[in-house]
């Protein structure tokens, strides 16, 4: 199976998409979990208030980032840790937001990324009365992880992945798209291209 990808999930600290405070990424070849890794984010000036209702979600407080290193100084890691692999998030508008708005925010470029959502994989994969990440993990036989812990969710994400491959008979993240009838986006300059934006694989 070529079934290979990165999830990720961000965890802000206020409404902004810029405020990214923690990030999980969990990278799966040939439809096994072969690295994770997690680190805390320093926000961007203006965007660094951590508000009660985010940590009372996610239980960071502004003194955990206060050592972190900045978005700015981190981008370079999530890169090449990601190596070129589609992305792939539940509700992956929204974390894919968060690498557009942090970038803006942080005055550096938006690199390139291809992605997947793994909301919409789990919509045509199990039938269910939420599709809520918990809820779809407990379908692909993921359970009891600590929900909004950005690397917990990562690997709750990938599992409903590879087990929403493996029940449609998959084997990559371009077919697996085809198959489920879900979008593959993109971010950075790629969105810009006509075969890339839009595209269902």
């Amino acid at each position: 199976m070529a079934l290979n990808f990165t999830a990720i999930d961000f965890e802000t600290a206020n409404s902004s998409a810029a405020s990214a405070c923690s990030v999980g990424l969990v990278k799966v070849q040939g439809g096994i979990v072969v690295d994770r890794v997690a680190w805390f984010i320093r926000p961007p000036a203006g965007f660094d208030h951590f508000t009660e209702r985010n940590t009372r979600i996610h239980g960071i407080r502004a003194p955990d980032v206060a050592d972190a290193k900045f978005w700015r100084e981190q981008l370079a890691d999530l890169v090449a840790f990601a190596d070129n692999d589609f992305l792939v998030a539940h509700n992956a508008g929204f974390d894919m937001g968060v690498i557009s708005a942090a970038c803006r925010a942080s005055l550096v470029d938006i690199p390139d990324f291809r992605y997947l959502c793994s909301l919409q994989v789990a919509r045509k994969t199990y039938n269910l009365d939420s599709y809520r990440l918990p809820v779809a993990a407990m379908a692909a036989g993921f359970e009891d992880f600590a929900h909004h812990d950005a690397l917990a969710d990562s690997e709750a994400c990938a599992a409903i992945m590879v087990h929403a491959a493996n029940r449609h008979g998959a084997e990559s993240i371009e077919e697996l798209a085809r198959i489920t009838g879900s979008r593959l986006g993109a971010i950075g300059p790629l969105s810009l291209e006509p075969s890339s934006a839009g595209s269902r694989g």
